[in-house]
């Protein structure tokens, strides 16, 4: 202790100096800035009598969609969905508006990150471009590479995603950044992006039966058309002739049955048509948004208070070991 009493002007110097380099390391920081979004899965319920005859439907060979296929997509699934690779890079490559101006996310982020300086003694990388007009499977190596840089980035160090309560189905998104518009203007086109193939994914089946319904109530509505007109044309064709002719009437009973026939089909169809709607609709929507991220964002800066104080106990605290250390190991080698 007299020993460290005698050297107190070197750790006051040490926590002086120590100090002021926390001060200018506070300075020098660029406050973070975080935008926060809520979401909200949709809770999928039964059907009741819809599920019934949905039932029916399927017993009968009808395939309506209102299963649960896309549940690989659900709950905390959905949260991992937002860490993928595609649909981050897929949210970088979105052309966004900033300031009146049409760019990507992507060079948005290499321009506000200053990338472009760090990499000048790289005049390939320097000279590097993601064109809103160039597609995604044409990018070079160069650009595969420098967008798995930025994505794993993004997903490791500035993208988080949590869920309060797995009994809640409410999940939160923060996007951290040192850019206030690119924290902003990520955060919702990655939901936005996320939203989209959710809904695609979960309703694919159901999308397609209805198409396939369509069709199918098209092609008879039009069979069921001619035959009306052709029953016409049968009828015309025998008004005048001898009522014992009846062969001459055998096309225009034809058609009549074919009318029958058609119609029957026709309102069978029409009705699974109706049925796969709402089932579609059941699907959707499947993401809904509670808040967005509003500016000012929520900002962050280091303290200069706290960086002074810590850098001055941290530099005195490192000179005291020095000297002890130091201490000892003369009195060992004396």
């Amino acid at each position: 202790v007299v020993y460290l009493k005698s050297k107190w002007k070197i750790i006051l110097l040490a926590g002086v100096l120590g100090g002021l380099i926390g001060v200018v390391y506070a300075f020098l920081q660029k406050p973070v800035y975080t935008a926060t979004l809520t979401y909200a899965v949709e809770d999928e319920k039964s059907g009741g009598g819809l599920s019934g005859a949905m039932g029916l439907a399927s017993s009968l060979g009808f395939d309506l969609g209102g299963g649960s296929g896309g549940g690989a997509f659900a709950g905390s699934n959905l949260m991992e969905l937002m860490h993928s690779r595609s649909l981050i890079e897929k949210t970088l490559l979105t052309p966004v508006d900033i300031a009146g101006k049409t760019t990507n996310l992507v060079s948005y982020y290499i321009e506000a990150y200053e990338l472009r300086e760090e990499w000048s003694s790289k005049p390939v990388l320097s000279n590097i471009s993601f064109p809103l007009t160039t597609s995604r499977v044409n990018f070079t190596r160069l650009q595969d590479s420098v967008l798995e840089i930025i994505y794993a980035t993004i997903d490791k160090k500035q993208l988080s995603i949590s869920q309060k309560d797995k009994k809640i189905s409410i999940g939160t998104i923060e996007v951290k950044s040192t850019n206030e518009t690119f924290a902003k203007k990520f955060c919702e086109t990655l939901v936005k992006e996320v939203t989209n193939f959710y809904v695609d994914t979960k309703s694919k089946k159901a999308k397609m039966n209805v198409a396939i319904l369509e069709k199918q109530s098209d092609s008879i509505r039009a069979e069921l058309n001619a035959a009306i007109t052709g029953v016409a044309v049968a009828n015309d064709n025998t008004f005048s002739l001898n009522p014992a002719l009846n062969v001459k009437r055998s096309p225009s009973a034809q058609r009549q049955v074919d009318v029958q026939a058609n119609s029957a089909i026709l309102t069978q169809l029409v009705a699974n048509l109706e049925m796969a709607k709402v089932a579609l609709r059941k699907e959707t929507p499947l993401v809904q948004i509670i808040d967005t991220p509003i500016l000012p964002l929520k900002k962050e800066k280091v303290s200069k208070l706290k960086s002074l104080i810590l850098g001055g106990f941290l530099s005195g605290f490192l000179v005291v070991i020095g000297l002890v250390g130091r201490k000892v190991l003369k009195g060992l080698m004396g």
